[in-house]
């Protein structure tokens, strides 16, 4: 740990925090406003696989890396509206419909990338985004690399963070919003449209965790491989609860995540005589460690979950 007392060090396991974080960090925004409108969002997981697909297939395809994410938005926008097709029109389990979408598209981006990329599946290099340096800023110890030099996607991560936290709980819509998660039986009695807003709850959210795909093609590793969510879905999952359901705090949780990763990764590289798998669970002990001192502190939206029928009493 003596990197702790180098400031460059520090700043290198910061600004590695930061974007092993920013995948996770979507996932779990887009999960927040899903949750908020009382709609279980299990689906994160496979909502990150296709955006990264639809990243990878639009900047292949055209070159630009703004065709690729706004196609991998289109794919978390789909991917959001099958869900809420499952669990608010056909009433399915929430859980068990956020299951089902994680296994379709585990299995059905994996079938596309072959019939789009050929034999170069898993290998095609596609253009992405670079870094941004915001002038002098970038070059602050420590916390300059973290915060000021960073791919676009990042600072797009935070003004929707920033920006969904006062609609949330700043705006009539957004007092809505968070009624219709609450109790929404009494929202639908005071004229507020329940099902319209959790549609589009559900929709903007696929779309913001699809960026968390995006992020991992267009901004990392610059192409589409199998898996390659390797679990950031089910880590949102725990972000969001460690958060209390709230944009700012989902986001800051995801970081925490994404410090726990950057951790391993270098623990890995410091201790090769100990097998790696032992610092692979890392983040996922994190995970269970917040979610077991947390669970039974926070209250999550009172109808999340629940199925809502407005012709039973």
């Amino acid at each position: 740990m003596e990197f702790l007392l180098n400031p460059a060090a520090l700043g290198d396991v910061l600004a590695s925090s930061v974007r092993l974080g920013i995948p996770i960090a979507f996932a779990a925004l887009g999960g927040v406003f899903a949750e908020r409108s009382g709609t279980y969002n299990i689906g994160l997981e496979g909502m990150i696989l296709a955006g990264a697909l639809g990243a990878a297939a639009g900047s292949f395809m055209t070159g630009s890396p703004l065709v690729g994410l706004g196609a991998g938005i289109i794919c978390g926008v789909f991917s959001g509206l099958l869900l809420g097709v499952m669990a608010i029109h056909y009433k399915v389990n929430q859980l068990v419909a956020g299951i089902a979408i994680n296994l379709l598209l585990v299995g059905l981006t994996a079938f596309l990338s072959r019939l789009i990329f050929g034999d170069m599946a898993g290998g095609a290099r596609v253009e992405g985004f670079g870094t941004i340096n915001l002038a002098f800023l970038s070059e602050i110890p420590i916390i300059g690399p973290a915060l000021f030099s960073q791919d676009p996607l990042f600072y797009l991560l935070i003004a929707l963070a920033v920006g969904g936290w006062f609609w949330l709980f700043r705006t009539n819509s957004g007092l809505d919003l968070r009624a219709v998660g609450e109790n929404p039986r009494a929202a639908d009695v005071a004229g507020v449209p329940v099902f319209p807003f959790r549609y589009t709850a559900i929709a903007v959210s696929g779309a913001i965790a699809a960026l968390g795909g995006v992020h991992l093609v267009l901004s990392q590793v610059y192409l589409f491989a199998e898996g390659m969510s390797a679990g950031k879905g089910f880590i949102a999952l725990a972000a969001i609860i460690l958060g209390r359901w709230s944009p700012v705090g989902a986001v800051l949780a995801a970081f925490f995540f994404g410090f726990c990763d950057a951790m391993q990764l270098r623990l890995q590289f410091s201790n090769p005589d100990v097998p790696y798998q032992a610092f692979l669970i890392i983040p996922y002990v994190a995970s269970l460690v917040a979610l077991v001192g947390f669970v039974g502190k926070v209250r999550a939206p009172a109808a999340v979950g629940l199925e809502y029928d407005r012709e039973k009493r």
